[in-house]
């Protein structure tokens, strides 16, 4: 069989094998991460390929053909024989690949989260230009007055810093404020994904409100260089969780061939590790908003190189982290 006929014949297999791989690569634990359908097909997947890879080389197709095949076997052979391995090492496996893969594997939940998460933000800032006086239809008096004594750049919190007690406790408080909003937008997905829709919303057209009220009074260049460090972490991870909230609601109105429990469960599977990493973002969050972005030494200028920066590594790390080389 000439080369061209053998990679027709066979090529779909390649790529199902290699989506499967990628899936299961992913994961902490493989063996439990699917079914033991999915685990034998894997298998299955892995003989086929050396077979594959023992005609090409016997029958001397393209280097670039088995140099293909021979990465897919390699790879297949670690997942299936790894070692079994310690809470670090798959911690750091799945900061340093898993969690990217899996945000890349689900794409169209986190644009879907995403546009619906800003575009609010973006209608109230435009709404607000029309009339100033629509913020207090959705943010209280009392608790405006609270944010603008917050960003008063002449206010007394704000030229003094705070001790490193103080900077702990806020370091808690962030935390808890953090890992409640993830979770809400996460488990109201179980509300035929309704609830993690409503939820996004509801923090766009908070995050417009804030930026356009404070923005209107003059209090913009002490707001932005204040969130732009920590947001690069917490509004992309309120974002995943929303994704992995909208997976949950998809699976239980599409469940597809599956019945309805078992489309769950394989969504839950999936979207947990997003859930898990975006989790990780907001404690992150957390540390840079008590211990950076609310010291007041660094000059404006400097804290927006800062925050650029964190905003570059963010979409650096879950486009390009975990990928190998093409194939």
């Amino acid at each position: 069989m000439r080369q061209h006929s053998f990679e027709v014949q066979h090529e779909a297999s390649w790529r199902a094998f290699e989506t499967q791989l990628r899936y299961f690569e992913a994961q902490s634990n493989w063996k439990r991460a699917g079914s033991p359908g999915e685990a034998e097909q894997l298998v299955q997947g892995y003989r086929m390929l050396c077979s594959h890879l023992s005609v090409a080389r016997s029958r001397a197709y393209s280097p670039a053909l088995i140099a293909e095949l021979n990465d897919l076997v390699v790879r297949g052979h670690n997942l299936i024989y790894q070692p079994p391995s310690g809470f670090l090492r798959q911690m750091l496996g799945f900061v340093m690949s898993g969690f990217p893969e899996l945000v890349r594997m689900q794409w169209r939940y986190v644009v879907i989260a995403a546009l619906v998460f800003l575009l609010p933000a973006l209608l109230f800032v435009m709404a607000m230009l029309q009339d100033d006086e629509v913020v207090y239809s959705l943010i209280g008096p009392e608790q405006l007055i609270q944010m603008e004594a917050m960003y008063n750049p002449g206010a007394e919190h704000f030229a003094r810093e705070r001790g490193s007690e103080s900077d702990f406790q806020m370091f808690g408080f962030y935390i808890w404020n953090n890992i409640s909003i993830g979770f809400q937008l996460y488990a109201t997905g179980l509300l035929a994904g309704i609830g993690s829709l409503f939820y996004l919303i509801f923090n766009g057209l908070y995050l417009g409100a804030v930026t356009a009220h404070l923005t209107q009074i003059g209090y913009g260049e002490t707001f932005y260089s204040f969130v732009i460090a920590h947001g690069a972490f917490e509004l992309t991870a309120i974002v995943l969780c929303g994704a992995a909230g909208l997976q949950l609601g998809h699976a239980l109105l599409q469940p597809g061939r599956l019945p309805r429990v078992q489309a769950l469960q394989r969504a839950g599977r999936e979207s947990i590790g997003i859930v898990m990493g975006a989790f990780l973002m907001l404690v992150l969050a957390a540390f840079v908003e008590a211990f950076w972005s609310a010291k007041q030494w660094p000059p404006f200028w400097f804290k927006y190189l800062v925050g650029a920066l964190c905003w570059l590594a963010v979409f650096a790390y879950l486009g390009l982290a975990g990928r190998r080389g093409s194939r």
